[in-house]
């Protein structure tokens, strides 16, 4: 594939797609420690589910707008009249089900800040605070005990293959595909 600035990208990066490029060289697989943006991770990631993931990028600021920029604690009290509304916000994926999955996540997501101090503390003792470098997967041992986890808790939209996805854009996993210039060093895979 081409690019202007001459740098190799993974294949997946859409380069008519400027949003989709500063995602890929600037977010996706860097670590994320705040909680507020492993919340909007998190429920992005639950919208995605049978769609692409350029389709909720698109949409992003939308996303933002409607969910109280991904204030949990706003999105864990959301009601049935602002679940409705959600339902028929243009901007958004209007798909009822995903939005009460949103909110009863939130819950368990707040729940669980309780429990560990906040979310980063949570996710990050799944790898001792390490980043995992690996790539052509689309769920492991590490996806599959973190989904169980997470539905254990009550989150919906939380399989193993959204949690792998979710794993990759904050940072816990680096997959990079070879080639690409933010590939990860060899000797930072395990």
């Amino acid at each position: 594939m081409e690019w202007k600035d001459e740098r190799t990208r993974c294949r997946w990066a859409n380069p008519g797609n400027p949003r989709y490029l500063a995602y890929h060289d600037h977010e996706w697989g860097v670590p994320v420690h705040e909680d507020r943006k492993l919340f909007e991770m998190l429920i992005l990631e639950g919208f995605q589910a049978g769609l692409s993931w350029e389709c909720v990028l698109n949409k992003r600021e939308a996303f933002r707008q409607a969910f109280d920029d991904f204030d949990w604690e706003k999105v864990a009290a959301y009601e049935a009249e602002k679940c409705a509304a959600l339902a028929q916000d243009p901007g958004i994926i209007r798909n009822r089900r995903k939005i009460a999955a949103a909110v009863g996540n939130a819950r368990v997501f707040a729940a669980i800040r309780e429990e560990y101090g906040s979310f980063d503390a949570y996710l990050w003792h799944w790898t001792d605070g390490r980043t995992i470098c690996e790539t052509g997967r689309a769920t492991s041992p590490l996806s599959d005990a973190i989904s169980a986890d997470l539905q254990k808790r009550g989150m919906k939209f939380v399989g193993s293959t959204i949690v792998y996805a979710y794993l990759q854009a904050v940072g816990v996993l680096c997959s990079h595909e070879p080639g690409c210039f933010l590939q990860a060093p060899p000797s930072q895979n395990p």
